[in-house]
């Protein structure tokens, strides 16, 4: 088969599509042929050097596709049905594309239990741009903070994978959404989308027009993924006994702390990662239900990786890229 792998760390130059040994499917496992696979700043941060991730890898952790076979005990499934895969593997332990190898291939052997249908009305480009996002920004917003119908939820960075999935998400519950990115087309692009509010965090008091937002209070769920960036800032606008929930720092991992602010408001700070087989079902039925829909963003096909790579890493994107995948 087709695949994109990586046998050294580096740029998007170190990506090559080459040929594979097919993989064959174990007893309980699935054989996926995939018609689509997407990117997450995992695979970028995996080719730039991510440590124990032998090499060579096939990167990638979700995709979409028809199943091409059965393995001995593999039941519920039948071949040529369309599906989707869950990469959270050992309850989100591990993960699709970092301890095995991924979905930027023509074919990947994965349990079993981690393959549900292709949702009713949703492409294979769509099913391979929520699995990830959608399950962390589902166990963010729902199994941590509680976000509740109503509630104002902050979301930086408006564009990226897993700030457009809890916008998705916080919508489909019924929350507001306060949204902030530095580029207007983003902006804008977010509005058509229904943001309640859409800001502009490249200038001005951007923590005062988001407290102005949300009624002078403030946000009472803000989801972070920036770090030290915006930190500061969340704090200061977070409302008394607001809910922050914490999965990344692309921005750097040590923000100024500023303690006082989560003792004088009593804030609660939430930590997280993945999710749970629970959490992506969670995230599957929203999906599923049609209350909520992933966005693509731009379409690649395989032998392109190298460019979506780059696409992804000048964060040009709002929603995420997606590889189609010749069957």
């Amino acid at each position: 088969m087709k695949a994109v792998r990586i046998h050294e760390d580096g740029g998007p130059e170190v990506l090559r599509y080459e040929e594979v040994d097919d993989p064959q499917p174990a007893a309980g496992e699935v054989l996926v042929r995939l018609h689509a696979a997407s990117l997450n700043h995992l695979d970028l941060w995996i080719r730039q050097g991510l440590p124990s991730v032998p090499k060579p890898r096939i990167l990638g952790a979700d995709g979409a596709g028809t199943v091409a076979a059965l393995g001995e005990g593999a039941n519920g499934l039948a071949e040529g049905q369309a599906v989707v895969i869950n990469p959270g593997l050992d309850g989100g332990a591990r993960i699709v594309g970092e301890h095995m190898d991924g979905t930027h291939a023509e074919l990947i052997a994965v349990p079993a239990a981690n393959v549900y249908p292709l949702p009713e009305g949703i492409s294979f480009e769509e099913g391979a741009a929520f699995p990830l996002v959608f399950e962390t920004a589902y166990r963010m917003l729902v199994t941590k903070a509680r976000l509740a119908e109503g509630e104002w939820v902050l979301l930086w960075g408006i564009g990226s994978g897993v700030a457009s999935a809890a916008f998705v998400i916080a919508r489909a519950l019924g929350a507001r959404t306060i949204v902030t990115s530095s580029s207007d087309e983003k902006l804008a692009r977010a509005r058509e989308l229904g943001a309640d509010v859409a800001l502009s965090h490249a200038g001005g008091d951007v923590a005062a027009e988001i407290k102005e937002a949300a009624g002078g209070r403030g946000p009472a769920v803000v989801v972070e993924h920036v770090g030290e960036a915006t930190w500061k800032t969340s704090l200061q606008v977070a409302a008394p006994e607001a809910r922050i929930v914490v999965c990344g720092a692309t921005s750097g991992p040590n923000p100024p702390a500023q303690l006082h602010r989560i003792w004088w408001k009593q804030l609660t700070v939430y930590g997280s990662t993945m999710g749970t087989k629970e959490d992506f079902e969670g995230a599957y039925e929203l999906v599923a239900s049609g209350r909520a829909r992933p966005i693509v963003d731009r379409v690649f096909p395989l032998e392109q990786a190298a460019d979506a790579h780059r696409y992804l890493e000048e964060g040009r994107q709002f929603g995420k890229v997606v590889l189609s995948i010749p069957v």
